[in-house]
């Protein structure tokens, strides 16, 4: 494969942008070499603007559940772009959309959108200290829940990529209110709200985990999450901006018997298009304006393209729920695969699939937080990835990534993919 045009275009992205990427992650960083410039995406495959094509396991990162240029998706956003792009005033696909998530998901009587899953927390955490009145939150090491200051305080994802887990330019009297607790362990939880002086107005945890990789939580330590909070008052909140309509129609709430009192989303509910969106119990929506004092506002939220993108994919996974299961099992057979190759080489390969989710360290245990995250193989992922980019195989560029199967991803790809995988592990262990 080439990337001459691609090279040329980094150069050229540099000048212009920090970093030549509007996201860290995407400049390859922790993998090496050159990010492929995309231009266009067709079903299961991504096409670079050097002619290469790729099985896309990355899928914009999630939001693409039944991959690109989905017909009925690109129909939805055509005909509503042809009537207006944005309004800065209601619409009733904003109702339709909220009505479809309401009635699915029993944690949420209401829900309001924004434009980013950033957005959607950093929203979430001001309702959950404007509703309980205290000031201090608990966060787990390792999840992210986008880049607002109070969260970033050793994230995962692309902070842990360039080995800085927290960010300068968050002040120390923010983030001084963000206590750190070890996820699968309540313990740390619980040391948390004893040492709090201002009282815990809340929770955010990822319940399945997807940016130290895929590290899904307990359920015993779910519910034992769950008994903490009601036994000091603070709110539950669900960071299920990523696993929400992915791990299943209800994301970890279709798979935990847990339930949050705030539960955040994106991704899927966007069907591509920029989205974000919160809610949660009657009364803990209703603090938020106009009904009440806790301020949120964006021109953009609830734009009429990206909420008929997210109606349109919406009501297909709720048409048609077994999709989960065909992805289910083909996301289980690649890590199945990916295994066999790697035992194939006597490399250590640890895997974990949720849904249409998946994930793997070059590890010999299992890894059930960030610190076990961290002491897996970073360099022999490095060159796994880029031996399977050379092979045609698209995977998220970091191993504290996620990767995700979109309905156009057949058995036919998922064994291509396998077969790549033997090759590739043979040649990183030369």
């Amino acid at each position: 494969m080439g990337y001459e045009k691609s090279e040329k275009a980094f150069r050229e992205a540099f000048r212009y942008i920090p970093g030549g990427v509007d996201s860290p992650v995407r400049a390859f960083g922790s993998v090496g070499g050159t990010p492929p410039f995309i231009e266009r995406g067709e079903g299961a495959y991504l096409y670079d603007i050097d002619g290469n094509r790729y099985i896309d396991y990355v899928q914009s990162w999630g939001p693409l559940i039944f991959g690109h240029a989905d017909r009925d998706i690109e129909e939805a956003v055509v005909r509503t772009a042809a009537k207006g792009l944005s309004f800065g005033a209601p619409t009733q696909l904003e109702t339709e959309l909220a009505k479809e998530i309401v009635e699915l998901f029993p944690s949420i009587d209401k829900v309001r959108f924004v434009n980013s899953g950033t957005e959607a927390v950093m929203s979430a955490i001001r309702l959950a200290r404007g509703y309980t009145g205290r000031n201090d939150i608990v966060k787990f090491t390792g999840c992210y829940h986008g880049h607002s200051d109070s969260l970033l305080v050793q994230a995962g994802s692309g902070a842990a990529t360039f080995g800085n887990p927290s960010s300068p330019g968050v002040p120390a009297d923010l983030s001084k209110h963000t206590l750190l607790a070890k996820y699968n362990d309540i313990e740390t939880v619980r040391r948390c709200f004893e040492d709090s002086t201002e009282g815990i107005a809340c929770v955010i945890i990822e319940p399945i985990a997807g940016n130290m990789g895929l590290v899904p939580a307990d359920r015993e330590f779910l519910g034992a999450l769950r008994r903490l909070c009601d036994e000091y008052g603070a709110l539950l909140i669900f960071d299920e901006v990523m696993s929400g309509f992915r791990a299943s129609l209800l994301g970890a709430q279709g798979i935990v018997d847990t339930r949050a009192d705030i539960v955040t989303l994106g991704k899927v509910i966007g069907g591509g298009m920029p989205v974000g969106a919160f809610g949660g119990r009657s009364d803990i929506m209703a603090m938020l304006s106009p009904e009440g004092p806790v301020y949120q506002a964006g021109t953009l939220s609830g734009n009429p393209v990206a909420m008929a993108a997210g109606l349109a994919s919406v009501k297909k996974l709720k048409a048609d729920p077994s999709i989960y299961v065909t992805l289910a099992g083909r996301a289980k057979r690649l890590m199945e695969g990916f295994k066999a190759a790697a035992d194939a080489e006597e490399i250590a390969l640890v895997t974990e699939v949720r849904g249409s989710m998946f994930g793997f360290f070059f590890s010999d245990k299992s890894v059930r937080n960030f610190e076990e995250a961290l002491e897996n193989d970073t360099e022999r992922f490095a060159k796994f990835h880029s031996a399977m980019l050379r092979r045609g195989i698209y995977l998220a560029c970091s191993s504290f990534e996620t990767g995700f199967i979109s309905t156009a991803i057949d058995d036919e790809m998922i064994e291509e993919s396998i077969r790549a995988a033997y090759e590739a592990m043979r040649e990183i262990n030369d």
